[in-house]
């Protein structure tokens, strides 16, 4: 297998220092992250559990004839709890917070809120269901437990189109005659499906199942705003799964039973760009090694891909997305006799593997869930395990859109003192000078554009090239750091005999023409490595005069006739 050690470690690049994203939590005893997502300042929070004593006050003059005795008034003080993980883009853990409740719990599924904060789902040990309202920094803004008088278990929280939730897990069957949802369980377990409205109000809770174990795995909402829900069923030495599509009310429009020979698990159901479904399974091959398997399917349940990924070590995929370009990204773990590693695999629409990483030492390393950022990177989160221990810590990695491993973003302030050294020459004989927000401003004379022209002078050609010679390098050894390198170009105000909008008209123009020779002189001069490079990255535009230099409250025209470079980090 293919080992990467997944702790922070530095690397030093040809100029910026940077370091791989990946985060673990040490705690005392086993931990875990469960789930991600991506918050409105692109930061990263992250939700899971850890373990937790409770303080015990002994009663005072009490003395225990026996050790049952004793020990009875000392039960359930060690157990887990909520706990939030929110990071940077530096790979620094900003805000780490335990929701301390009355009785241990753990959460499942960690979803954004339109103020900035999170709905946590998740359930207590003694089996009560739980749904909590933080605010951004992790405060309760409301809790809810609900379920039946039985054990109940939360599998996943769904966030809605009408802000609501909706809770999917199982159910322990109920056999007494004052439960007020039922008077009699359907099976040994059943799937549990509770919704409430954004304000927190239980709308309805229903069960499902047969006389066999059910068990709630995963929902999705259709565009109609029915839902679509993944079940397990357990039976005998079998494991099948079901389908079932409720409306918004919860009442059951079609259900579909997938029966198999072969141990089969359900693991994830997303809705994608074409309205059509994927759900994730795993399955068990001739030699019981367990083995990836995807089904797409329709609104009416129509099967119209069922395909296993076939892998040489036994694979499992945990959660699934889809990015805008048709792809998926899936996470989970690879295992062998001896060692279980973090999984990422990238797929095309058609479910054929593009490409696979293993990450993780020679221990048990496994990824829960994943979330897609805004610039097409993937967060993993799971645990990990120490060579040599016995206890799983929370785990957080970034990764690439090819599923390699991110580096971490540097501080705009370390990357502008990189790139003030790459230019010192540059910038002490005063051709150039770079400002904190990565902007590049020419204030030599000779490197001005005349009135209305915009081909490049000699001078400006030879400049141009002694430029480029530093700032592509630079810019191939960062590359996954930047998102943006624009050229920009500007004018003076003037625009002599035109009106107001001709003035504004052929300035844009001539703006944008400054910009684009600039860009095609650059771009000419380049290998074809650097070209590919700089087609990913690099953006024309004209500002017109909107940028003007002003000096002593007037405005400099000369100055105003450049171009300028601005690069934009991820």
């Amino acid at each position: 297998m293919h080992y990467i050690l997944a702790i922070i470690i530095l690397v030093t690049s040809l100029y910026a220092k940077t370091k791989e994203f990946s985060i673990v939590v040490d705690e005392p005893f086993s931990n875990t992250l469960l789930d991600v997502t991506e918050n409105y300042d692109r930061t990263i929070s992250a939700v899971g559990f850890i373990k937790t004593q409770k303080s015990i006050v002994s009663k005072k003059g009490t003395t225990y004839t026996n050790a049952f005795d004793y020990l009875s008034s000392i039960s359930n003080t060690h157990g887990s709890q909520i706990h939030l993980v929110k990071v940077d883009n530096q790979a620094n853990i900003t805000l780490r917070k335990s929701i301390n409740l009355n009785n241990f719990n753990e959460a499942v599924s960690i979803l954004k809120t339109p103020e900035s904060g999170y709905y946590i789902g998740g359930y207590t040990l003694d089996g009560s269901l739980l749904i909590l309202k933080l605010n951004s920094d992790g405060d309760i803004i409301f809790r809810k437990t609900f379920g039946t008088s039985n054990y109940d278990k939360m599998s996943n929280l769904i966030l809605l189109k009408d802000g609501g939730v909706l809770a999917i897990g199982s159910s322990v069957t109920t056999r007494s005659r004052n439960d007020k949802l039922f008077e009699s369980g359907l099976g040994l377990n059943d799937i549990y499906i509770s919704r409430f409205s954004k304000d927190g109000i239980k709308l309805w809770s229903k069960k499902f199942g047969t006389e066999y174990d059910d068990k709630g795995i995963d929902a999705t909402e259709a565009n109609d705003g029915s839902i679509i829900v993944l079940s397990q069923t357990n039976h005998d030495k079998f494991k099948n799964i079901s389908i079932m599509r409720l409306t918004e009310n919860g009442d059951s429009i079609w259900l579909d039973h997938y029966r198999n020979e072969k141990l089969i698990t359900p693991h994830k159901i997303i809705q994608l760009k074409d309205n059509n479904f994927v759900i994730s399974l795993s399955q068990e091959d001739d030699m019981h090694k367990q083995q990836i398997r995807l089904m797409k399917f329709d609104i009416q349940k129509n099967i119209l891909l069922d395909k296993i990924i076939h892998t040489t070590y036994a694979s499992t995929l945990k959660d699934i997305k889809e990015y805008s370009d048709s792809k998926l990204i899936g996470v989970g773990y690879v295992s062998d006799t001896y060692n279980r590693d973090g999984l990422a695999m990238l797929l095309d629409s058609e479910f054929n593997m593009l490409q696979q990483e293993h990450f993780g030492e020679e221990s048990y390393d496994e990824f829960s869930a994943l979330t897609i950022l805004h610039n097409s990177q993937a967060v993993a989160v799971g645990v990990h395990t120490d060579k040599d221990s016995q206890e799983t810590n929370m785990w957080l990695v970034k990764l690439n859109k090819d599923i390699s491993l991110a580096q971490t973003a540097p501080r705009a302030t370390d990357f502008y003192k990189e790139l003030c050294r790459v230019f010192k020459d540059e910038i002490n004989s005063h051709k150039l000078i770079i400002k904190e927000d990565l902007s590049i401003m020419f204030i030599d004379k000779s490197l001005y554009f005349k009135t209305a022209q915009y081909k490049l002078t000699g001078k400006q050609e030879k400049f141009l090239k002694s430029f480029g010679e530093k700032l592509l390098p630079f810019l191939h050894v960062n590359k996954m750091l930047i998102n943006t390198l624009e050229i920009n170009g500007h004018t003076s105000s003037e625009w002599a005999g035109a009106d107001f909008t001709n003035t504004y008209l052929l300035n844009e123009k001539l703006s944008m023409n400054r910009s684009f020779s600039t860009l095609a002189y650059m771009f000419k001069k380049q290998d074809i490595k650097t070209q590919n490079l700089l087609s990913n990255i690099i953006k024309g535009s004209g500002l017109n005069s909107s940028k003007r230099v002003i000096l002593d409250e007037k405005e400099d025209r000369e100055k105003s006739r450049r171009v300028s470079f601005k690069i934009i980090l991820k």
